[in-house]
């Protein structure tokens, strides 16, 4: 199950709109940001429990060179985020 974030919304947006952004992570995931920066992943019962199914003895190993570019470009990104992250800033 590969399923892409569609809407994002914001904290603010979480005690306006509950209904909508409920609606909305029945149907595909949603990030709740705070301060500009996304915070929490909203998604529906089914989708967690597609997501926590496997065990740790099933996690997928692989190289980025047998991956799709697209994947491998997400991680990238992932990556780069986690380094700004982390990184202290002057």
């Amino acid at each position: 199950m590969k399923e892409r974030i569609v809407r994002t919304f914001s904290t603010s947006d979480l005690s306006r709109k509950s209904g909508d952004i409920i609606a909305s992570a029945l149907q595909s995931p949603v990030s709740i940001s705070q301060r500009g920066k996304p915070r929490l992943i909203m998604l529906s019962v089914e989708q967690y429990e597609a997501l926590t199914a496997r065990s740790a003895d099933e996690r997928l190993v692989g190289a980025t060179a047998d991956m799709p570019a697209d994947l491998v470009q997400d991680i990238g990104s992932a990556i780069d985020d986690y380094l700004l992250d982390i990184t202290p800033q002057s």
